[in-house]
């Protein structure tokens, strides 16, 4: 007989939410108030920033909207600022085309499944300490992953825990070009900084040659989001009860989707329009400032993960963007945190401590301790 498991009780939803929300609220609290306040509306102009709130909306500004790749503010003016220019947010035209197919291919399915054995080995290792009883911070963990996973990716040689830590320096000194207010004195320069020591743990050894399509800023976009998401999605299970799901075949695949729709690792996509249009009746003008908030369009601050009536696809999908502006790593993400749930499952982890990071670039966790929980460690005992 076939058991299936139990549906979360709402008051564990509810804890597992205010958690959640910690990690706005404590490492970009002005915002937050900012986007909550504005959020009933689909569009709302503030100033010379058009805040996009509804899922319509959010898919029409980053499919119908003519886009300004390169302006300052922007996922692509960063891009152009820290690098040499060429990278695959600041393109346009055939340019942009011809590096989203080389991504598409390195990050393809044949791709994820010469990349997984590598955060396989992590998993087995940082989580082994589970069995024995012992404390795992799921932080350290995910930086590993991610920095192991991007050191293979790029055919390179760097220690993967420099690497991540390099690229979530970069991002978080570049963090303020991405947010609506004034930049501080000095950004563009530590941000440039950071970048060159990313650069230079991913250069290749004398001899090799790293691959030209994924540039350094594709690294600081994967480590980030990575070590965003893995601990929160787990914090998520720990608390709202969520782990006979996640080790079960037929629902973790739902349960992935719907975890990342509710933690949205990049909870806004900063735009700036190229031209004229109009969003939900709200004038859009070319120059406008676009904050698309991921967020909210896909209701992740009111629509609890359901593995069973998951949000359809393509509202889920919009945390990876849309058309020509879709994130090419949804695969690679999916199977990073498919995996690392099938291997915490077992143990079914319990929050110990948790602490949010008040200077990373993506809303996160510092640290994330857990333990074994009761009901894993009794079945364990002789």
């Amino acid at each position: 007989m076939t058991t299936v498991p139990a549906a979360p009780a709402a008051s564990a939803l509810r804890a597992a939410r205010r958690r959640d929300r910690r990690v706005y609220t404590r490492s970009h609290p002005l915002l937050f108030a900012l986007l909550a306040a504005t959020r009933r509306r689909t569009v709302a102009r503030v100033g010379g920033a058009v805040l996009v709130h509804g899922t319509g909306p959010f898919r029409q500004a980053l499919t119908r909207v003519p886009l300004d790749r390169a302006a300052a503010g922007t996922t692509g003016g960063a891009a152009r600022e820290l690098s040499t220019g060429g990278a695959l947010f600041d393109q346009e035209g055939t340019g942009h085309r011809a590096s989203r197919r080389a991504v598409a291919d390195d990050l393809g399915a044949a791709g994820v499944e010469r990349l997984r054995p590598v955060w396989q080995d992590v998993l087995n290792r940082r989580l082994a300490p589970l069995r024995a009883g012992r404390d795992v911070d799921l932080v350290v963990l995910a930086r590993e992953l991610a920095g192991a996973t991007v050191c293979a990716l790029l055919d390179t040689r760097g220690d993967p825990a420099a690497v991540a830590a390099a690229a979530a320096a970069a991002a978080a000194a570049a963090v303020r070009d991405h947010l609506p207010g004034p930049r501080s004195p000095g950004t563009a320069r530590a941000a440039a900084a950071a970048t060159a020591r990313l650069e230079a743990l991913l250069a290749p050894a004398a001899g090799e040659v790293t691959r030209p399509a994924m540039p350094a800023v594709l690294a600081v976009a994967a480590v980030n989001t990575t070590v965003a998401a893995l601990p929160r999605a787990a914090a998520w299970c720990a608390d709202a009860g969520l782990w006979d799901q996640a080790a079960d075949d037929r629902l973790r695949s739902a349960l992935v989707s719907e975890l990342l729709r509710v933690t949205a690792p990049s909870p806004l996509l900063p735009r700036v329009a190229a031209a004229d249009a109009e969003l939900d009746g709200c004038p859009v003008r070319a120059g406008d400032r676009l904050i698309l908030v991921a967020r909210h369009a896909v209701r992740a601050h009111d629509e609890p993960p359901d593995a069973r009536h998951p949000a359809p696809p393509a509202v889920a999908q919009l945390v990876f963007g849309a058309g020509t502006h879709a994130c090419p790593g949804a695969r690679l993400a999916r199977a990073q945190l498919d995996d690392t749930l099938a291997a915490l499952a077992p143990h079914r982890p319990v929050v110990l401590r948790a602490r949010v990071d008040r200077s990373a670039a993506l809303p996160g966790w510092r640290s994330l301790t857990v333990r074994a929980g009761e009901a894993r460690r009794h079945s364990e005992t002789p």
